[in-house]
């Protein structure tokens, strides 16, 4: 049972509070430490183990890989990072994915195979902190860091509660840093923009990503109830929703860190805005493609073996991407599909420029459109639970007659309700593109700053009433 918003509201300012009252950061960092395992085992106590052999096993591997120069035994420490996080991940995550496709397969051939029955629950944030812990036992090994020395440090590092269960994966040279300093009480304007982020990020979940999930849930559970325009709206409803959902949970993380004196880097930068995929992915969940990029991808040669090499790499990074999301095909075939999608843009040659890329121009909506939906298509397999529920999905585009969605909801009823969403999605992005300074829309005059916030609180009282949806992302 993870906190609920009444419960998480409660605790933030108990914390908050306490915290600025201490003077000294190591007993900030030992209370922040404290309270990331309340708020981690809040959800399953059991589950703290496995946080606490994470941080213990790298800080010791880190430590062992300070004290020696030598490549071969620090090369050994780092396969015992990669051995402890990875077999933990392994186990609880696609133990049973690969034990039943290994059945399938064996039952394919005309050999009977039976799967062993266990129930494995798969532990809330585990694919995101295992990921920032191996980034730091790949950085002390490339010396790009010394090994954390106080476990204190370390272990918040790893727990850090407002970005613990969906992220952004944090790189140790950003975040111990921050850690390690004394802190300063944050001026008005870190508070006040913190605070437009809490806000913002809650009227992305609360409004535009559950506002659409009962349109989304119907179109998915039964694709073969629905006609072609039906279906198109649940595409472009989802594509609302994982976003305002995902980057609604990054801004509500980053601005609670923020009060905590501590900056998160930013995990998307208006992403649909995008005009090719290349500049898609260098703009959603920047911490995993950054982190697949330099981790897997510029490892396996990146660009610099030829053509050939370069699309086989694109491809390996984006199937083990996919697979990172989920146990299941559906995330493999999604992740593949994404890797066709950068191979093809890097075969004809296009060439997109490091850095933040300009915002779009009249001349690039087209582009803009047509990244969209190539996006929302492959959308289709990571929302659908199983390979056919995704196939009956596309091939019900070919259904031209349209239904009323299940719930009795005529079509144009639907239809207005994700324009609505969509429409304040991109209205948020492009109000807020290209700026140097995260900090979106708090440098607005008084009266448009206080019109947004009030049509924003309204919204997230109107649409706050009904059952809470959970985070997708805490799947993950």
């Amino acid at each position: 049972m993870t906190f609920n918003s009444f419960q998480f509201f409660v605790f933030l300012p108990v914390v908050l509070g306490t915290y600025w009252l201490l003077r000294r950061r190591h007993h900030q960092n030992l209370l922040l430490l404290v309270a990331s395992y309340v708020f981690y085992g809040w959800w399953d106590y059991r589950f703290l183990s496995l946080l606490a052999i994470s941080t213990v096993a790298d800080f010791t591997i880190g430590q062992a890989m300070n004290r020696t120069e030598s490549d071969r035994i620090r090369r050994r420490w780092l396969f015992a990072s990669l051995g402890v996080n990875l077999g933990i991940l392994g186990f609880f995550k696609y133990f049973n994915f690969f034990v039943d496709s290994a059945v399938s397969v064996l039952n394919s051939l005309g050999l009977s195979a039976h799967a062993p029955t266990l129930s494995i629950v798969l532990p809330v944030g585990i694919s995101f902190y295992s990921f920032q812990t191996l980034s730091y036992a790949f950085d002390v090994y490339r010396r790009r860091l010394p090994a954390e020395r106080n476990i204190i440090t370390f272990g918040l590092y790893v727990a850090f509660f407002p970005q613990l269960v969906a992220g952004p994966i944090e790189r140790a040279q950003r975040l111990l840093p921050q850690f390690q300093a004394e802190r300063h009480r944050p001026s008005p304007m870190e508070v006040w923009s913190g605070s437009w982020l809490i806000l913002i990020g809650l009227f992305k979940k609360i409004v535009l990503a559950d506002g659409l999930a009962m349109v989304v849930q119907d179109r998915f559970t039964d694709p073969t109830g629905h006609g072609a325009l039906s279906l198109l709206l649940g595409v472009y409803a989802f594509s609302i929703q994982i976003y305002g959902d995902f980057s609604g949970y990054s801004s509500i993380a980053r601005g609670t860190s923020r009060l905590f004196g501590i900056e998160l880097m930013r995990n998307f930068e208006q992403p649909y805005l995008s005009t090719n995929i290349t500049q898609f992915w260098r703009t959603w969940h920047i911490s995993l493609s950054t982190w697949l990029m330099d981790y897997l991808y510029i490892p396996l040669g990146g660009s610099q073996r030829g053509r050939r090499r370069t699309y086989i790499n694109l491809m390996l990074t984006m199937l083990l991407g996919g697979l990172w999301h989920g146990a299941a095909w559906t995330f493999v075939v999604w992740g593949g599909l994404h890797g066709l999608y950068l191979a093809t843009h890097r075969a004809f040659g296009a060439y997109e420029p490091r850095g933040r890329p300009p915002a779009p121009g009249a001349r690039d909506v087209w582009k803009l459109i047509a990244n969209f939906h190539l996006v929302g298509f492959a959308w289709i397999f990571f929302r659908a639970d199983t390979f056919k529920q995704a196939w009956d999905y596309v091939i019900g585009f070919g259904r031209l007659g349209d239904l009323a969605s299940p719930d009795g909801l005529p079509l144009a009823s639907v239809a207005a309700l994700v324009a609505l969403m969509m429409s304040g999605s991109f209205a948020l992005d492009w109000v807020d593109r290209n700026r140097a300074a995260f900090e979106p829309l708090v440098r607005w005059s008084v009266v448009p700053l206080g019109a947004a916030a009030g049509v924003m609180v309204a919204s997230i009282l109107v649409f706050g009433g009904g059952v809470p949806t959970p985070f997708i992302y805490f799947q993950f």
